[in-house]
């Protein structure tokens, strides 16, 4: 293995280590106006971004979308809670990978029930349970990355010059991109199960409600 692969291995898990999440302590307690919260998702997230200093991490489109679309509850006098920043970190990273509708799918249980929830397990504590996990995958994709980063130079040892350097880099890419291709794969059956779940639900429901409301026409 050369020099540049050394490098450039050790260039992609330090930029893991850029990957930050932000944490409940980070947020202010007081509600805050757009401006605010886009200053403050950029101010936290922007090291992990492709183009640092061109990117943005969320706009007042993006926010006043995701809000149209039923992906966050409407801000209260303009203004939005440590909540929808929580949620807004949940779409962030989502929206790389799944489409509006199935973001509405898992987040909608989850606005329903334990958005502004007073008790102790609440939208806070189910974020702060997620991305407890994050040390421990974190170690686990480093080694992952490294095993395939290994296999992929053992790749093409009969490639000439530099056409072998790129035909490594090039088994590599589409190492990582198969791993993600299945993963969304899966992520989408979950998601789909999700779905199905919830419209039996409402359907029992309105069936449940269309013969209550018969009963009480009869009564």
């Amino acid at each position: 293995m050369t020099i540049d692969n050394d490098d450039l291995l050790n260039s992609i898990l330090a930029s893991l280590d850029r990957v930050k999440h932000i944490n409940p302590e980070d947020i202010p307690n007081i509600d805050l106006y757009m401006d605010q919260v886009t200053t403050f998702m950029d101010n936290k997230l922007r090291s992990a971004s492709r183009y640092p200093d061109e990117d943005k991490i969320m706009t007042k489109t993006m926010i006043n979308n995701y809000a149209k679309n039923d992906l966050l509850p409407p801000p209260v006098k303009k203004k939005y809670s440590k909540e929808h920043v929580l949620l807004l970190v949940f779409i962030y990273y989502y929206k790389g990978i799944l489409s509006i509708s199935d973001i509405q799918t898992l987040l909608r249980p989850i606005t329903q029930q334990f958005f502004q929830n007073d008790q102790e397990f609440n939208l806070e504590s189910i974020y702060r349970e997620v991305f407890g996990m994050k040390e421990k995958q974190m170690e686990a994709l480093k080694a992952d990355v490294i095993q395939k980063f290994r296999a992929a130079e053992e790749t093409f040892p009969d490639a000439p010059g530099e056409s072998a350097e790129f035909l490594k880099k090039f088994s590599f890419i589409c190492t990582l991109s198969f791993d993600v291709y299945i993963k969304k794969l899966m992520i989408e059956k979950m998601v789909d199960e999700l779905a199905g779940m919830r419209t039996g639900a409402g359907f029992q429901e309105t069936e449940g409600k269309k013969k209550t409301v018969k009963a009480e026409k009869q009564e």
